[in-house]
């Protein structure tokens, strides 16, 4: 495995405090990675640290196959950053600021500009001072400076804030396709969760400073919680034909009957079949998986 990210015992502390412990993270090339935390988990002072913004208190961190070190200048030509609040010269054009980003990475061609600003959806306003920008429109011009010029890592921190839902869907395709077909690695923070799911090809859960999980999709697959709702016209007798087939049902304050009997989630079907014949015939009946809020609220404890 090609890793572009590599730390050991990553670790970040503020006096007593510490803010990131013992991380250790290895992310491959062309990979997708969602790093889930509450806020002041130490997602962003992770972040910061991979770029060589803050000095670790303790262990080490590599990127694109070279050791992180304050001041050094290496290997940031082939990395594309967005942290925090998207920086621009308020009174600068859109297309002014690119330029600038531009001519910071020698070899980047000018017409890098003009492509960037059509690839993000800028172009109306590419002769607007970046001060005037809407939060969703300075968003796009911060990504449009990361990927200016074609990166091989983008270090991503919460990349769809103040996006609306089509410009969410759009950014998502957007890195589908630089990961998919360009072998660009993408390490992105992001409280949309949902949109991760959509995204991610493996996902860590920092708490409290702590890397307590990582998992790929089929990982999360295998975990999350599922459980069979079913509902009949009739409530009565639905328990004992319910229970004849195994399952262990309860109702929910909604009138639903509900298990989490593997066999009825398995063979839903077989369940529908059942209820019929008993002359019960279901009028929804669905499984229902555990979505990635609920899991991730789930493993940091605060949710059942």
């Amino acid at each position: 495995m090609n890793c572009i990210i590599e730390t050991r015992h990553l670790g970040k502390h503020f006096g007593r405090v510490a803010a990131v412990d013992d991380l250790n993270l290895n992310v491959a090339e062309g990979e997708i990675y969602a790093f889930l935390g509450l806020n002041g988990a130490g997602k962003t002072t992770s972040i910061r640290m991979l770029l060589g913004m803050i000095k670790p208190t303790t262990g080490s961190a590599r990127i694109l196959q070279t050791e992180i070190k304050m001041g050094s200048r290496h290997p940031w030509a082939g990395v594309g950053y967005l942290v925090e609040i998207p920086y621009a010269y308020p009174e600068l054009t859109v297309q002014e600021n690119l330029e600038i980003s531009r001519r910071l990475h020698p070899g980047t061609a000018p017409a890098a500009v003009t492509r960037i600003i059509e690839q993000l959806g800028l172009s109306e306003y590419a002769q607007r001072r970046a001060g005037t920008l809407s939060q969703g429109n300075a968003q796009r011009l911060g990504l449009a400076k990361a990927m200016l010029h074609h990166p091989r890592l983008l270090l991503l921190d919460e990349p769809a804030n103040g996006l609306d839902p089509a410009g969410i869907v759009e950014i998502r395709e957007l890195l589908l396709d630089l990961s998919h077909n360009h072998g660009v690695t993408i390490f992105m923070s992001s409280h949309i969760l949902a949109e991760v799911s959509l995204l991610a090809d493996r996902i860590g859960i920092i708490h409290q400073g702590h890397l307590i999980q990582e998992l790929d999709k089929t990982t999360l697959e295998m975990n999350r919680r599922k459980k069979l709702v079913v509902k009949t016209r009739s409530a009565e007798n639905i328990l004992s034909v319910l229970n004849a087939c195994g399952l262990h049902a309860a109702p929910n304050p909604d009138g639903f009957y509900e298990s989490v009997s593997r066999y009825g989630i398995e063979h839903p079907d077989e369940i529908a079949q059942k209820l019929v014949q008993a002359d019960l015939p279901p009028v929804h009946l669905t499984v229902e998986e555990e979505n990635l809020e609920n899991y991730f609220l789930r493993l940091i404890g605060l949710e059942d």
